[in-house]
């Protein structure tokens, strides 16, 4: 297997556009999947959903809704557009003059919503049915954008086959060290496009967060009290989260299925960048390595768990900071071996306004984890979950929240849902 070719096309599948926290934004396109084939609005949708997909639907604004959550507007309004094109971009296409239909479709009550059990964690499966007895059922799952099954009464119009073992077999490629020498040599050309997509759309959010009142408004509050560069990036990046998570229209570039980690993983860059001069190549690399951190951390525990992913991503854009100041490996792994150790317990409740507030959380850990090595006083193998090298290290924290959080998983929802 080419590695080089594996990296981009991991990069290339990764990094694509949203409009909106994905979950919610998963559940419009399978709605939008149901009108797309019956070509009318059914009587009845059946929804089944998991619940690190209903954890992540009720505290956060659906764009374009007038200020709407969880999980019967999503699907309603992707019912609406109707159109599956776009994708996670789904409601670039949702107008204005939807609202009223949106508003009267959510006045007949004709979705339920239940807890699937048993299913993957990132799983969704609508089943509609039509006033002519038409039944179809579409099925999400793995990833916010994989349709495994389209079904029309009893025929399958589409079908996949489960992605996840080939996909491991790729992200089990992912190691520090050639992530490093990937980030250091490849030739741009091909990822270039998708990079600066990412960098340009997602400080578009983060200046729309700084510039206006969204959710918590964290990145203001830290950008109006402080004035250090560590600060700064934390302000900016914890903006970006505030207006996502406030409904903001904007899109943005994602990493491993969520806006937040692709956001996290890019604006600190591009803050540092700034404010010290950095070459344009040089930030495409730092980001490439960042990018592909995030994933290599995420890669053990998958797109959705008990543990914050931002803290993943934090960690990741904190060691691209190191990249851009020296270039060396070592400072790259022991700021992501240091950041890991300070802040792997910090748990996901959900996609909300405080969001920003773990970002901000993160970055401190990752770059306090890179102020460390500076100062040559790093964390050592036995330190708890920390092991000899960078990427065992890593393993040990999926380890951690795959297998040791998954009653905490559970615990979270049973209270989030508990009236």
């Amino acid at each position: 297997m080419d590695l080089n070719k594996t990296y981009e096309n991991i990069l290339i599948n990764e990094l694509i556009v949203a409009r909106g926290c994905t979950e919610p934004i998963a559940l419009a396109l399978a709605g939008a999947k149901i009108f797309e084939v019956l070509k009318e609005i059914p009587l009845k949708i059946d929804a089944y959903i998991s619940g690190n997909i209903i954890k992540n639907v009720q505290g956060v604004i659906i764009p374009k809704t007038n200020g709407k959550k969880g999980p019967i507007p999503a699907i309603l309004a992707g019912l609406i557009v109707g159109n599956t094109i776009k994708e996670l971009d789904i409601l670039t296409d949702f107008k204005k003059d939807d609202l009223p239909l949106l508003n009267e479709l959510i006045s007949k009550n004709i979705v339920s919503i239940n807890l699937a059990k048993s299913c993957k964690n990132l799983y969704i499966k609508l089943e509609a049915y039509t006033k002519n007895n038409d039944k179809i059922t579409i099925i999400i799952e793995d990833f916010h954008n994989n349709f495994t099954l389209v079904k029309l009464n009893d025929d399958i119009l589409y079908s996949k086959k489960d992605l996840i073992k080939k996909k491991k077999e790729e992200y089990n490629l992912l190691n520090i060290k050639d992530i490093y020498e990937f980030a250091l040599t490849n030739d741009l050309k091909r990822l270039k496009p998708y990079l600066k997509r990412q960098l340009d759309y997602n400080y578009a959010i983060a200046l729309e967060g700084i510039k206006n009142s969204y959710g918590s408004q964290i990145g203001k509050i830290i950008n109006d009290h402080s004035s250090s560069l560590k600060e700064k990036i934390k302000a900016y990046t914890s903006a970006a989260s505030d207006a996502r998570m406030g409904g903001c229209n904007l899109p943005v570039v994602i990493i491993s299925g969520s806006g937040n980690q692709g956001i996290t993983t890019s604006i600190p860059l591009i803050i540092y960048a700034k404010e010290n001069n950095v070459d344009e190549e040089t930030l495409y690399r730092a980001l490439i390595l960042s990018d592909l951190v995030a994933l290599e951390e995420k890669k053990d525990i998958g797109r959705l768990s008990a543990f914050c992913g931002a803290i993943s991503a934090g960690i990741a854009a904190s060691s691209a900071i190191a990249f851009m100041e020296n270039k060396s490996l070592e400072s790259v792994s022991h700021t992501i071996i240091n950041g890991l150790a300070l802040a792997s317990g910090i748990i996901c409740d959900g996609a909300k306004a405080s969001c920003a507030g773990k970002i901000a959380l993160a970055l401190e850990s990752g770059i306090l984890g890179y102020e460390m090595y500076k100062n040559n006083s790093n964390i050592n193998a036995g330190d708890g979950i920390i092991k000899e090298t960078c990427d065992n290290t890593i393993h040990s924290v999926g380890r951690l929240a795959k297998k040791g959080m998954k009653q905490t998983d559970k615990e979270i929802l049973s209270i989030m849902i508990d009236k």
